[in-house]
């Protein structure tokens, strides 16, 4: 009995250390709230030749819900899950398996200030990123895009893109979500 206690404290610190150190995940957890669920959905713009990448993607809500619009209007959208946190990692995974349309979602297992995103993708007319990270580190994941991918279009969830100010265009819901062509 001591040790089934002591394996549970100690699968509860690993997640714990996960969940809480940068060295594992410099942005914390926060999923977005579904109550924005449509405002997202239409700032994704899904459409057909198409590549939406949900950069810290979390448990996957974002991406997996785009999918299922997109299986919906019987549209050939890729999207690609781009976590480091491998609990996250396993909770996506999980919910690929029962997913329907699980043939246009793929998930990789990495960090996004060292991917080579044009290795994550096929011929695409479109490419759209989705953000929901950290305002100390949205400006430097645009600069790496930008350097690999000079034409995307980013929906930023929360937080501004200041780089791209311009053009931007916003939308509100319990928060505001972002949009840069």
């Amino acid at each position: 009995m001591m040790f089934f206690f002591l394996a549970l404290f100690i699968i509860i610190l690993c997640i714990i250390a996960l969940f809480s150190f940068p060295q594992f995940s410099p942005i914390p957890y926060f999923p977005s709230n579904m109550k924005d669920k449509e405002i997202i959905l239409a700032g994704l713009n899904i459409k057909n030749d198409q590549t939406i990448f949900d950069l810290g993607a979390g448990d996957g809500v974002v991406i997996f819900e785009a999918a299922y619009e997109a299986l919906k209007h019987r549209l050939n959208t890729r999207f690609v899950a781009l976590e480091i946190n491998p609990i996250l990692i396993t909770l996506m995974y999980i919910k690929w398996l029962l997913h329907p349309n699980r043939k246009n979602v793929k998930i990789v297992w990495g960090d996004m200030f060292k991917i080579k995103f044009k290795s994550q993708m096929s011929n695409v007319k479109r490419i759209t990123f989705y953000l929901y990270i950290s305002p100390w580190l949205i400006e430097k994941v645009i600069t790496r895009i930008k350097k690999q991918i000079p034409h995307a279009q980013y929906v930023s969830y929360y937080y501004p893109i200041k780089s791209l100010k311009k053009k931007e265009v916003i939308r509100e819901g319990v928060h505001t979500l972002y949009l840069y062509e």
